[in-house]
């Protein structure tokens, strides 16, 4: 793992999430990751954490809109791999295949494009793991695609909303 003036760049890393009270409603304790992300040096120790466990068992990164994205980006130049977006309904011109999933309040559907080949293996990325539904819904909307599902990994999970009995096995760089 490598330093940073002699503290670990994980803990670093983890040390820049900020920390919001009461957002966006009381009670509720926001972890931003934007600080995270700004941070060349964070960036990469994570993603490279994110990524590590999948080494050579994946050919392309996929992404969940929107934090997932930029994660994946990074991920896929990293492993020299391709980088396939996880869409809200809507923002894509012909998905080959959408997956609806139940909220809290209602139900939102994913989409991503037709991009995939027979035989992929497509690692997860996302920057939360809070109650799962968005995940395991992009897990679905993978084999749905017609490809192999290689892995899931998020940089943090919040422990208390129970996201991994509805997600699986997720690799995760952080808890709260």
């Amino acid at each position: 793992m490598r330093k940073n003036g002699g503290v670990d760049a994980l803990t670093r890393a983890e040390s820049l999430i900020a920390l919001t009270p009461d957002y966006p409603e009381p009670g509720v304790l926001f972890r931003d990751v934007s600080p995270l992300l700004a941070d060349g040096d964070a960036l990469r120790t994570v993603v490279e954490a994110l990524i590590a466990p999948f080494e050579g068992r994946f050919d392309i990164v996929a992404g969940i809109e929107a934090r997932g994205f930029l994660l994946a980006g990074y991920a896929a130049a990293l492993a020299g791999v391709g980088m396939l977006q996880i869409r809200k309904a809507g923002k894509l011109p012909r998905p080959a295949a959408a997956v609806s999933y139940a909220l809290e309040y209602g139900t939102a559907t994913i989409e991503a494009p037709g991009v995939l080949h027979k035989g992929e293996r497509v690692l997860l990325l996302d920057d939360v793991l809070a109650t799962g539904g968005t995940l395991a819904a992009a897990q679905s909307l993978i084999v749905e695609l017609g490809v192999k599902v290689a892995g899931s990994a998020v940089v943090l999970e919040l422990e208390d909303l129970g996201g991994r009995a509805v997600a699986g096995d997720v690799h995760t760089v952080f808890t709260a």
